[in-house]
Parts: structure tokens; sequence; C-alpha cells
């Protein structure tokens, strides 16, 4: 059980960092200016597509530190003793970015949803925006590796669940107006 959810936590650290990008990215003070919405303004059926709070600033920060956190794994597991599991399961560059895209898309997908029932962003939507990145960085990876099904368990209890604590701790540290 303890070897699944370390290969779980592990092989979703790419994803879990691109999910908290957009935040941070925001708050740089050379890329606040960048946000041009991901839907570029379009609308369906009067709704806007994702809103303002999906950004191309957001969605590239989050690849980007996708494909560094991968990055620091495969040299992490080069340098240290790492157990084999685990060694095995190190995301690739592939797919650190494919973690990275996969994580924000969910969270657009989510969205455009959200948008359409008329609620707002921010506005908390439990269990969706627990699961909407780990869904996205599953879907896009399942084509190049594939975990057992109590890994995929584990990885969706423990992110979700870590998921719940940062959204709080962002509160907390005003990175984010609601605490969940």
């Amino acid at each position: 059980m303890w070897q699944d959810i370390i290969i779980a936590v592990w092989f979703f650290l790419p994803a879990g960092a691109a999910n908290m990008a957009p935040i941070f990215a925001a708050k740089l003070p050379g890329l606040r200016r960048w946000s041009t919405p991901l839907d570029l303004g379009f609308t369906y059926k009067g709704i806007r597509l994702f809103g303002d709070h999906k950004t191309w600033r957001g969605l590239l920060s989050g690849i980007l530190l996708g494909i560094f956190v991968a990055l620091l794994q495969q040299i992490m597991v080069g340098h240290f003793n790492f157990p084999e599991a685990v060694a095995v399961t190190t995301p690739t560059l592939l797919l650190g970015g494919l973690l990275g895209f996969g994580a924000l898309a969910g969270d657009a997908a989510k969205s455009f949803f959200k948008r359409r029932l008329g609620r707002r962003p921010g506005d908390s939507w439990l269990p969706f925006d627990q699961l909407d990145y780990i869904a996205g960085g599953i879907v896009l990876t399942i084509p190049f590796f594939r975990l057992s099904l109590e890994q995929y368990i584990w990885l969706c209890i423990v992110w979700s669940g870590l998921h719940i604590v940062v959204s709080y701790a962002g509160f907390l540290l005003r990175l984010k107006g609601k605490p969940i």
C-alpha cells in the first residue's frame, strides 16, 4: 500500500505543481500583464468558454513547471538511491509536459461546464475542483504510461486531499480569495 501511495505521489508531482503554477505566475511582476484569456473572449450560447481566469500565461507556466519538475525528478533518481519502483515511474520530460498540460486542460474543461451551469469563477464546486486536474493529467498520460488501478485510486485520494490543503494554505497566504 505505501509503495503505491509513494508511486502515485511521485508520478503525479509535475501535474500537482502545474496546477499551482497559474496562481504564482499571476503574481510575478513581469508576467502580470500577460493575461490573455485562453478563450480569447469567444462565447458559446452567449457565455464565455472559460472566462478571464484561464489564461495563456497560466497554461504556459503550468506546462513549463511540469517539465521542470519532471527534470528535477530525473536528476534526483539518477543521483540518489531511490527504490526501483519509484525510479521506474519517474516521468520523462514528455510526461512532465503532458501532466502539466493535462492538469490545466482538465481545469479549463471543468471551467467550461462550470460556466454552462452559471457558476462564477472562483466559486467552489466540490468534488470537481479537486478532480479536474487529476482527470486531465491521467487522460493525457495513459497512452504513454500506466499505473496500476490501486495506484490510480491512491493518486486520486492523495492529490484530492492535497488540493484542499494547498488551496486553504493559499487562502491563508492571501494568494487565493476563497479557502477552497
